[in-house]
């Protein structure tokens, strides 16, 4: 008789290919290494612009835009979708075209090619942050974000693209990855310049719950959704959350509290100015609550390396003494800004204003 060690290797199932895109650098990078030491994939494909330094894997050069994508692709079995431009100070117009055409090119050519599953990474800010939201947010809760001209914007476009996809292509399988507030090494976004500041703006009347996912993290909840353990929406994030006395305890970072009112209309106002580059609808993910329930990484059993306590910590210590007031980051020597300085900042301090009026009239 056979034993089931002898059972001839074809019969076995087939160990997939996968891709990722944007693999040459960020989180597209650190996946591909992890991946390229996995005994779950038969061989590993990277694709980027421009060829980077993780050995052991298969690179192909190529603009995820480019609609010969697909030709490329015809061999993968999975393709991890991480190429985008989510930079804070990034032109909005150009952003969003980039973002959307790549997500499109990517899902169309996945179809052609036959590829069996496409993840891609947006963010739980989908969810949309409000004074009113339950804590923890459910993961299958409804998408209720406001679009605006921000990177939230741009998520929630690419969300419908996917429901497209899956509506014209039904042997299509796609998982969505939405992150709560990302931290780590090169990491830049509203929420870690939030910490940036010389005060911690909070609004009357609420107080945000804070959590955190830390890159490590999402990097192995990207390895899982690539092997096809969780599926669908997956949402991620270290456990529980920090309130807003014990981020101030750990930071040492004092808060101030303006009306809700004033807040985001001078916000808007000073966006519109050119002087903040984010939409004042960003400052929600700042002030009220957005966290989430990590259920099907739970039930896969998967658990977080790190605690929202020693991510901010890293957050904290990666700020490199710099100084930011409403998402725009402040040369040094105009980073001294004092408690009440700060306040006035982000009501919309008359220095600021005058200095971009004179640069534009230069």
């Amino acid at each position: 008789m056979q034993s089931e060690d002898l059972v001839p290797t074809s019969k076995r199932p087939r160990q997939p290919v996968v891709a990722v895109t944007g693999a040459a650098s960020g989180l597209g990078r650190e996946l591909l290494a992890r991946l390229a030491h996995s005994a779950d994939f038969r061989r590993v494909v990277a694709i980027d612009d421009q060829r980077g330094d993780v050995q052991d894997v298969t690179w192909r050069v190529i603009d995820v835009r480019d609609p010969l994508l697909a030709n490329r692709i015809s061999d993968i079995d999975v393709l991890v979708h991480l190429a985008g431009d989510y930079a804070v100070d990034s032109d909005p117009g150009e952003r969003r075209a980039y973002n959307l055409r790549a997500a499109q090119t990517v899902l169309t050519a996945s179809a052609a090619a036959r590829v069996r599953r496409v993840v891609l990474v947006t963010s739980a800010m989908v969810y949309g942050a409000a004074a009113d939201n339950p804590v923890p947010l459910p993961e299958d809760g409804a998408v209720a974000a406001e679009p605006d001209t921000g990177v939230v914007g741009d998520y929630l476009e690419i969300e419908a693209l996917v429901r497209r996809a899956i509506r014209s292509n039904t042997g299509l399988e796609v998982t969505v990855v939405r992150p709560a507030a990302v931290v780590g090494p090169g990491v830049d976004t509203v929420i870690t310049r939030h910490f940036e500041s010389p005060r911690l703006l909070t609004v009357k009347g609420c107080t945000p719950r804070w959590q955190f996912c830390h890159t490590d993290d999402l990097v192995s909840a990207l390895e899982l959704a690539a092997r096809g353990v969780v599926t669908g929406v997956v949402a991620v994030g270290s456990d529980g959350w920090l309130e807003q006395e014990q981020v101030e305890e750990l930071s040492g970072i004092r808060r101030f509290e303006l009306p809700a009112g004033l807040t985001f209309g001078t916000a808007q106002r000073l966006h519109r100015l050119g002087i903040t580059p984010a939409p004042a609808t960003d400052l929600h993910y700042v002030v009220y609550p957005w966290v989430v329930d990590c259920a099907a990484l739970r039930e896969a059993g998967w658990k977080p390396a790190w605690t929202n306590e020693a991510a901010l910590e890293q957050m904290l210590e990666l700020r490199e003494n710099r100084t930011t007031v409403v998402g725009r980051r402040l040369p040094v020597k105009e980073a001294t800004l004092t408690a009440a300085g700060a306040t006035v900042a982000v009501i919309g301090t008359a220095a600021i204003v005058r200095q971009v009026r004179k640069k534009r009239r230069l």
